[in-house]
C-alpha cells in the first residue's frame, strides 16, 4: 500500500514537471517576448536586449527554468515582470472566482444529471427515455463557447434577469454575486449535464439486472426504494471518477466562460498572461493547477472506499 501511494507521488510529480517544461516550451516557441510588452512595438532592439537582461531573460532556457523551478519548490512560483504582482497572489485573488464557478458548474450537472438519469433507467425506450436523450444529445453538441452568447442573449440582454458580463463577490451580496454566476455556470454545465446523465443512466441500467435487485424487488419493495437504495449508490462509481477528474479540468479550463462573461479568474489572467508574454504567470497558474488535479484525482480514489468500504479491503488484499 505504501509503495502503491508512494509511486502515484513519483508520477505525480513528473507529470507536474512535464508540464512545466512544455509550457514554457510552448511560449518560447511564440513572436515576441515580454520585455517587447513591457517596452512597446517602438523600442529598439537594443532596449529589448537591457531589459531581457534586466529581467534575466537572456539566460539559457534550462538556467531559468531550474532558477524558477528552485524557488517554486520553495514555495515562491515568481513575480510577475509586466505587472510586478507575485504569482501567488494573483491566483488567490482570482482563485475564488474560478472554484465557484467550477463547483456550481459542476453541482448543477450533477443535480440535474442524477435527475435525468433516474428517470430514463426507470423507464428505458419509453418515449420519456428518448425524449430525455434527445435533449442530452442537445446539450452535448453545445459546447461553452455557443451556450454562453446564447444565453446571453436570451436572459441577460432580452429578459435582462442575469448581467451581461461582471461580476460580483460574495461580500457585496449573496444574491448579486449568484446573478453573476449563475449564467456562466449554466454555460459551464451544459456539456458535463449530457456526459454524466449518459455514464449514469448506462451504470443503472447494468446495475438494475443485478440478481440483488431482483431479489429486492421479489421482496415486494417499491421502485423507488430499490433504485435510491440498492441501485444508485453501486452504481455512481463511474460518475464520481468522472465528477473528480472534470471538476480539476474545470477549474483550468474556463478560459472561454470567463472571457466571455467578463469574470476576473485564473482563467481570464491565464489568457490575458500568454499574450502579453508573461510566462512567469502562466508558468506558476500551469504548476497550481496541476497540483490541483492530481490531488482532486487522490480524494476521488480514496472517495471510492466511502461509496463502497469493500474496495478498501480488496486493495489492502
Amino acid at each position: 500500500m505504501i509503495l502503491t501511494v508512494v509511486n502515484r507521488i513519483g508520477r505525480s510529480i513528473l507529470v507536474i514537471l512535464l508540464v512545466t517544461v512544455a509550457v514554457v516550451a510552448l511560449l518560447g516557441l511564440a513572436p515576441g517576448s515580454v520585455a517587447q510588452v513591457i517596452l512597446g512595438e517602438n523600442a529598439t532592439p537594443e532596449a529589448v536586449a537591457a531589459m531581457n537582461a534586466e529581467l534575466g531573460l537572456d539566460a539559457p532556457f534550462w538556467s531559468q527554468y531550474l532558477t524558477w523551478l528552485g524557488n517554486a519548490v520553495r514555495g515562491d512560483l515568481g513575480t510577475s515582470p509586466l505587472t510586478g504582482q507575485s504569482v501567488s497572489e494573483a491566483i488567490a485573488e482570482r482563485l475564488p472566482v474560478t472554484l465557484q464557478l467550477a463547483v456550481m458548474g459542476l453541482t448543477i450537472a450533477l443535480i440535474v444529471a442524477i435527475g435525468m438519469g433516474i428517470a430514463s433507467a426507470s423507464r428505458p425506450g419509453s418515449a420519456l427515455d428518448r425524449t430525455i436523450n434527445a435533449v442530452s444529445a442537445v446539450f452535448l453538441s453545445v459546447p461553452a463557447f455557443i451556450a454562453g452568447p446564447i444565453l446571453i442573449y436570451f436572459f441577460a440582454i432580452k429578459l435582462q434577469i442575469f448581467p451581461v458580463m461582471g461580476w460580483s463577490r460574495i461580500s457585496e451580496g449573496l444574491g448579486e454575486n449568484l446573478r453573476t454566476a449563475l449564467l456562466p455556470a449554466i454555460a459551464i454545465a451544459l456539456t458535463e449535464i449530457a456526459a454524466f446523465h449518459r455514464l449514469l443512466r448506462t451504470d443503472l441500467l447494468g446495475t438494475l439486472r443485478e440478481d440483488f435487485v431482483a431479489a429486492a424487488r421479489a421482496k415486494g419493495l417499491s421502485a423507488r426504494y430499490v433504485m435510491f437504495r440498492h441501485a444508485l449508490r453501486p452504481s455512481s462509481f463511474s460518475l464520481i471518477t468522472l465528477a473528480g477528474i472534470n471538476l480539476g479540468r474545470l477549474i483550468g479550463g474556463t478560459v472561454i466562460v470567463e472571457t466571455l462573461f467578463g469574470l476576473p479568474g485564473l482563467g481570464q489572467l491565464v489568457a490575458s498572461s500568454i499574450t502579453s508574454r508573461d510566462v512567469i504567470m502562466v508558468q506558476g497558474i500551469v504548476v497550481f493547477i496541476a497540483v490541483v488535479y492530481v490531488c482532486i484525482n487522490t480524494l476521488v480514489d480514496l472517495g471510492y472506499q466511502v461509496i463502497d468500504p469493500r474496495v478498501g479491503k480488496v486493495a489492502t488484499a
